[in-house]
């Protein structure tokens, strides 16, 4: 079985809803970023994968591989694990790679709330099952795991003084490709704004006397990225050094009113299968949608917060669904580089209930 290996990573700024981005068709998005990872690239690549949940439908990656300039050769696949969709969209790759489909390929996602056309979101589950919005269902889980606001607040001040320190030391730039003129700064960072005494000010916005706040919440968002994935016999044919290497991957579900509980068995599945504990993992990338997922898993896991999401995540940069688990791999991949850490896990929780756990190696 062939190993799959990632040898470059990139992403988009993060714009606001009909921010600085709006302007963008998700296709252009992509392209962007699939242009950057291909422009040092000898041959064409076996496919593209992107993930997309908000639409406009159709298969957008081939319309992103046309419009960034690929041959009409390279065909295009997209996925649909709603804000997975990312993070499936790298995990497929890497397996079709291990099963011999193919030796390159572009990975990622994509989102434009701006340019959607649909007013309101897809169905997550049943009405009987139940189907609640996500910030209800964020509701959900912190009153049935006990999780306070003022355990959500202390982590959402955490992410945002990590995100900004990750801008003040140019981390955040090494990650991006740039969008015509559009200054390489994600746009809901604001330095100048007191994020400790925001998160006092807000008031709950999901439920009344809930714990959920637009504070220790992430945004909705405009934005892409994707990985540029190879067999490692390709990488070294043409002397790229690969950064991560795939070693599995698990996908797991839970009840549809509790999704940010999802990540935790997703993680324990994967730990499990690989013969791995949570103390070999050096280093977590996991989607801060809200802050109350970080704070149930890090509690689930019995672990603290220092090697999970160290620079910095969505509650503070925003959250892009489709581009979401992909901008986590593009993190990790430039973390890795700067810190000793060999193994590493991506994770995110999903609508409807799901959760994905990839793990990587650090490649020496």
């Amino acid at each position: 079985m062939k190993n799959a290996v990632i040898v470059n990573a990139k992403r988009t700024i993060i714009g606001k809803k009909n921010g600085v981005l709006k302007n963008y068709s998700p296709e252009q998005l992509a392209a962007f970023v699939i242009e950057d990872l291909t422009k040092d690239l000898n041959e064409p690549v076996d496919d593209i994968i992107l993930g997309n949940t908000v639409g406009p439908g159709g298969n957008l990656a081939r319309l992103s591989a046309l419009e960034s300039g690929q041959p009409c050769t390279v065909p295009g696949l997209t996925v649909d694990r709603q804000c997975g969709s990312g993070l499936e969209a790298i995990r497929l790759a890497c397996h079709l790679i291990q099963g011999g489909a193919g030796d390159i390929y572009i990975a990622g996602g994509v989102e434009s709330v701006s340019a959607s056309l649909f007013k309101s979101r897809a169905r997550f589950s049943p009405d009987d099952i139940g189907d609640p919005d996500m910030g209800i269902a964020a509701e959900n889980v912190a009153e049935k795991y006990g999780i306070t606001r003022e355990m959500q607040d202390e982590f959402a001040a955490l992410s945002y003084q990590r995100s900004l320190d990750s801008f003040d030391k140019g981390y955040f730039s090494e990650e991006m490709v740039r969008v015509a003129n559009i200054p390489l700064k994600d746009e809901g960072l604001k330095p100048e704004l007191d994020y400790r005494r925001m998160l006092k000010r807000v008031s709950p916005c999901f439920k009344k006397n809930g714990t959920v706040t637009v504070g220790n919440s992430c945004g909705v968002n405009d934005g892409a990225a994707a990985v540029l994935i190879m067999s490692e016999d390709k990488a070294k044919e043409l002397n790229l050094q690969p950064v991560l290497r795939f070693v599995d991957s698990s996908v797991t579900g839970v009840d549809p009113n509790y999704p940010a509980a999802a990540p935790i068995p997703a993680v324990s599945k994967l730990l499990s299968k690989t013969n791995f504990s949570i103390e070999d993992i050096d280093l977590i990338e996991l989607n801060e949608a809200f802050a109350v997922k970080v704070v149930l898993f890090a509690q689930a896991f019995s672990i603290s917060y220092d090697n999970l999401n160290p620079e910095g995540g969505a509650i503070a940069l925003g959250h892009p669904y489709g581009a979401s688990g992909a901008i986590l791999v593009t993190r990790l991949f430039n973390e890795v580089q700067r810190m000793e850490s060999n193994y590493c896990v991506s994770a995110i929780g999903i609508g409807g209930g799901l959760g994905i756990a990839v793990l990587w190696e650090r490649v020496t």
